[in-house]
Order: C-alpha cells, then structure tokens, then sequence
C-alpha cells in the first residue's frame, strides 16, 4: 500500500480547462479513507493551492511554490520553506525590466503581475468561474520592481518568465543563468492550455520558466513530509507532467508521468498513464492506490 500520493494540479490534477471530474474526486476521497496521505505538489501559491486542496477535501498537508513551502492545511501556518528573498527577486526583476521580459512574482497568497497574459491570463479565467473566496489572488500592478521594493514583503515563492517566441525565450535564460544561488527550471517545450470566450476555445501557448531559491524541488518538501510522517520512500507514488516533477518522480516508490507529459519525463517514469483530459490521476488512483480494475 502506498502511504503517500503527491499530485501535481495543472497538466495533472487539472484539465486543460483547470477542471476535477466526478469520477476523480469521489476516488481522491476513497484513497484518503483508505489511509492514503493525499497531498497536492503544486507550483501555484499556497491560498490558490489550499482552496482546490479544500474543493477535494484533502485537508493535512500541501506543497506550494514547487517545493519552496510546505503547508499544514488544519494548522493553517507554513511548516518548511525555502523562500526567495527580497533582494533575489529584485535582482531577478531588474533583468527582467531591463530587458522587456514577461514576468510575475508569486508570494504565498497571491501572484504580482503587470498584465493578464500567459499563465496569469489562465488563471483569470479560472477565477471567473469562482466565488471571490475561491479564486487565485491576482495583484495588477504598474511596475512589480517598483512595487516589490516599496513593499513590506520579504518571502517570495518563485518567479515565472513567459515568451511565445523560442529564440527570444532562450535568451532569457541565458541571462537568468548569470545570476548565483536560484534554480532556474529547464522547460524546453510549450505550455498549452485552453480557455473558454463564449462558445470557442482559446489556445493559451508559451514558452516560461520557473525561478526558485537554489535546491528547491518538490522532493525535498516530500522528503519532509515523509520525516515527519514516517514515511519511507518505497511507500510513496507520485503523479506530474513537467520537469518540475522530476526530482519527485524519480525518487518515489512509484513515480507516474501523464500522457501529455514532457517527453524525458515519461523516460524516467515507472508509469505513464493517459492524458489530463482523459482521466490519467483516475487511471494511477485505481492501479495503484486503489487496486481496482480499470
């Protein structure tokens, strides 16, 4: 029996609409009364994270920030973390300024942007259809580097650079690379995902990576839980799509990649199952958590 399942939310958990069936939920639920710790290991900020993790009704512990924190939901306080730091972020946003880059900042309850493009775009779109409560806090400013500097915030998940353009986005990380003690994720392909305007489907495609304090991945704030749970790793499965699930998905007992997974991912992987819009979590739930015919 696995006594741990870390899932990534989106190209994972979530559609291409940034939506859980039925189906899904009702077998997220039966592995949690089965004795199954179910913990979701997201990049988004932890409100954002905390409120879908409620909707499920997982409700012990949640990673945020791919791995930067790690949340306990019944406490309500942050239990690790490996923040950024005020003066990190500024250099990073400096680069970004000075070169035209699309970024945002996510701290732990909300995601700083200039604009609603990209990934910010998503999840505007996904507010829409929540109550106020529910929704991923977007602050829409006129200058994030200004605003970071005059704000009182000093703990910072990750940053995120966005471009449709594959050479303009290569260059970006060739500078980000210059600058010492962050990690700076090898995303090579295209994020794609799907909003609804009406009764039409609009294709949301970019180029991004994701920018953390150095040594932070989702494993290591798995490895936590599983000190403080007792947990040996052999025990552990764990579900992603993208290279920010690689440390989790080659370390755990059972590491599964979803079918519209990054390419080198599916390579390391003990399992892949289909996509994210056809039910790949459901499919892993029942192998291998569940043990039911599928």
């Amino acid at each position: 029996m696995y006594k741990l399942m870390a899932i990534d939310l989106d190209g994972t958990l979530l559609n291409s609409y940034g939506e859980v069936s039925k189906e899904t939920r009702e077998a997220l639920l039966k592995a949690k009364n089965n004795g199954t710790e179910v913990i979701l290991a997201s990049g988004r900020p932890i409100s954002s994270t905390k409120t879908l993790a409620l909707e499920l009704g997982i409700d012990n512990y949640l990673i945020s920030g791919n791995g930067a924190a790690v949340y306990d939901i019944k406490k309500e306080e942050i239990i690790y973390d490996r923040f950024l730091s005020k003066e990190q972020v500024i250099n990073i946003a400096q680069l970004c300024e000075e070169n035209s880059f699309f970024y945002n900042v996510y701290t732990e309850d909300e995601v700083i942007t200039s604009s609603l493009n990209y990934n910010v775009l998503f999840y505007h779109k996904e507010n829409v259809k929540k109550p106020e409560e529910k929704r991923t806090h977007i602050n829409v400013v006129q200058n994030i580097l200004e605003y970071i500097e005059q704000s009182g915030k000093d703990r910072f998940l990750k940053i995120t650079v966005c471009d449709e353009s594959k050479f303009i986005f290569n260059s970006i990380i060739k500078k980000l690379k210059a600058i010492d003690g962050i990690d700076i994720l090898d995303v090579e392909y295209m994020s794609r995902k799907k909003i609804k305007s009406g009764t039409d489907d609009i294709s949301i495609e970019y180029y991004y990576t994701e920018i953390t304090n150095e040594n932070v991945n989702k494993w290591s704030a798995i490895e936590f839980l599983l000190n403080k749970l007792k947990i040996n790793k052999e025990e552990v499965i764990t579900v992603g799509d993208n290279v920010n699930d690689k440390e989790m998905i080659q370390n755990a007992g059972m590491g599964v990649v979803m079918g519209n997974g990054n390419p080198k991912m599916k390579e390391i992987a003990n399992k892949v199952v289909a996509d994210n819009n056809s039910e790949g979590v459901l499919e892993a739930l029942k192998k291998f958590v569940l043990n039911a015919d599928i």
